[in-house]
């Protein structure tokens, strides 16, 4: 599959070739709502702790005698069954997400790749590259592209430090490096522009 380069003022300047094993695939709708559920089950931060028994402070002494008193038997004031005593079974911190094996993932980022490519929801440009760090030139660069209105992702490698502040005060507009990107971002984002570099790192990782 063959698609156009543009410059940063939208003209085009040539063509580039994708690779069909990364931009050619099938893509397996399954495999990306599994991995988009399981990013963000990882989201939470599965800090919630309650304290069981044997953390709860105190109990150390039988609060009355066994017999004699009427009452259900008792050997400490720290039971669950008490107020103020321990949570059976209550949350305790932990993970919420799971591990996905490499294949499976490479096969999700080429699903994600391909299904963009087939929809025309890429913009290869040569580079991307300003004087300083301005918001500006970024919402000028999408507007000569024709993308102002859409959510983009800029894929790009190598430092690149006016093109990362350039689109921090941009809703709609993230910057990633391209090998980082990660699969919800992705789906997210309407049009992925990526620089020739960007795009040999996308090709070269998740071949």
């Amino acid at each position: 599959m063959n698609v156009k380069v543009y410059n940063q003022d939208g003209k085009e300047v040539g063509k580039v070739t994708l690779k069909p094993e990364v931009f050619g695939v099938e893509p397996s709708e399954s495999l990306v709502h599994q991995y988009v559920v399981n990013y963000l089950a990882r989201q939470r931060q599965g800090t919630a702790k309650t304290k069981q028994r044997s953390e709860v402070r105190g109990g150390g002494r039988k609060p009355y005698r066994q017999k004699g008193t009427g009452r259900a038997r008792a050997g400490t004031i720290r039971s669950p069954l008490w107020r103020g005593g321990g949570t059976v079974f209550g949350p305790q911190p932990r993970s919420y997400g799971s591990k996905l094996p490499k294949k499976m993932k490479r096969k999700v980022f080429q699903s994600i790749f391909s299904d963009k490519a087939q929809s025309k929801s890429i913009k290869v440009l040569d580079k991307i590259s300003f004087d300083e760090p301005k918001t500006k030139a970024m919402v000028n660069m999408l507007a000569n592209l024709g993308l102002e209105n859409k959510k983009c992702l800029v894929l790009d490698e190598g430092k690149n430090d006016n093109l990362v502040m350039s689109c921090q005060n941009l809703q709609r507009t993230k910057y990633t490096r391209a090998s980082l990107a990660n699969g919800y971002d992705l789906i997210n984002a309407d049009v992925l522009i990526m620089t020739k570099a960007g795009l040999d790192k996308v090709q070269e990782v998740f071949v």
